[in-house]
């Protein structure tokens, strides 16, 4: 008989960039890269395959943070056009280097909770 997985302790634990079983080793090797086994319980992570559902998240994420971004730049501040597209251009840039590496841990970790397995082609 299998175990009860909790989604929403998984994808906690996979926001932290914990193994979603035990909470204690890595679930990243370098910045995207799922690592193959847990280094604490053995667990095989590398099975669960995110695709591109990380990738869209982050951008509807960032589209929705993006239009308010302009709209308070613009009328807050009234910067010059050129200065208001380098300005939001950095921050989205970087927003979404920070949340796609969160987006794609706890997507793992949903995973994970669902015994979806990269099953081959």
């Amino acid at each position: 008989m299998t175990e009860e997985r909790s989604g929403r302790a998984a994808a906690i634990r996979g926001l932290t960039g914990r193994c979603p079983h035990c909470g204690k080793g890595r679930l990243f090797k370098g910045y995207l890269t799922i690592v193959q086994s847990c280094e604490s319980c053995g667990e095989p992570l590398g099975l669960y395959r995110a695709a591109d559902g990380p990738a869209f998240f982050t951008m509807t994420i960032m589209l929705l943070l993006l239009i308010p971004m302009i709209g308070f730049g613009w009328v807050l501040f009234r910067p010059d056009p050129i200065t208001l597209l380098v300005t939001v251009g950095l921050a989205i840039t970087v927003l979404t280097l920070l949340i796609l590496r969160l987006v794609k841990g706890a997507f793992v970790g949903y995973l994970w909770a669902q015994r979806e397995q990269d099953r081959g082609a």
